[in-house]
């Protein structure tokens, strides 16, 4: 029988072999934080990331927004944009001067009241009414003229009589001779011969037509005042 100093002890057979396997979950336990850390931000990198409220707009849509007034509503600036592209209209005080003779006063005011009536509302100028008081004849004449977009020249038997019409005529020929539409003769009262020779190049409203040629007035004026946007 052998004698028991021979063999190991029980704890020293085992010593070694768990001290290594307790090494190896140390170091096991160990890296797996890490690894888990490195997975997850990864993961979150790849995920999309939520638009921030204060990131920027895109390009095309700050440079619409850049160009609205926050004052000013889109629809008023489009009032405001439709009112200067006609700003020549308003560069004079009148759109029509009627030129007429004293005794044709009565018919001058009847178109005049037409036209100031109608729903574009012109804005006329009728001698006896809005001359300057006291004002030289010759000055308000011109003035009148100058003042005004178109001329209405109200060519009656008592027109041809009266040299301030025809002196009327005469400057406002003389100051657009070639602005077609902007002096308008109206015949009444007179046979086509006996219309004046200086406005034999231009075509004339017959007043003795459908409303008197005020219409056909209305009409040759508002396609002139077109042409000033």
């Amino acid at each position: 029988m052998a004698s028991s100093s021979s063999f190991p002890a029980p704890g020293s057979r085992s010593k070694k072999p768990l001290g290594k396997m307790a090494d190896w979950l140390r170091q096991a336990l160990s890296k797996k934080p890490k690894e888990m850390s490195v997975s997850q931000e990864s993961a979150s990198s790849d995920a999309p990331q939520p638009r921030s409220q204060d990131s920027s707009p895109p390009p095309g849509l700050s440079s619409a927004t850049s160009t609205v007034s926050p004052d000013l509503p889109p629809t008023h600036k489009a009032a405001s944009s439709s009112s200067s592209s006609s700003s020549g209209r308003w560069s004079r005080d009148y759109d029509v001067c009627v030129c007429h003779s004293e005794e044709d006063l009565a018919a001058a005011q009847e178109l005049v009241a037409y036209l100031e009536g109608s729903s574009v509302g012109l804005r006329c100028f009728l001698q006896l009414r809005d001359a300057a008081p006291g004002g030289a004849i010759v000055s308000e004449l011109c003035r009148a003229l100058d003042s005004s977009h178109c001329r209405v020249l109200l060519i009656t038997p008592g027109f041809l009589r009266d040299p301030w019409c025809r002196y009327q005529m005469l400057q406002a020929l003389s100051q657009a001779p070639g602005a077609e539409g902007r002096t308008i003769p109206l015949l009444a009262g007179l046979a086509r011969a006996a219309y004046p020779a200086e406005l034999r190049f231009m075509y004339f409203v017959d007043g003795q037509g459908p409303e008197r040629g005020f219409r056909q007035v209305k009409e040759a004026v508002l396609r002139y005042l077109q042409t000033l946007r």
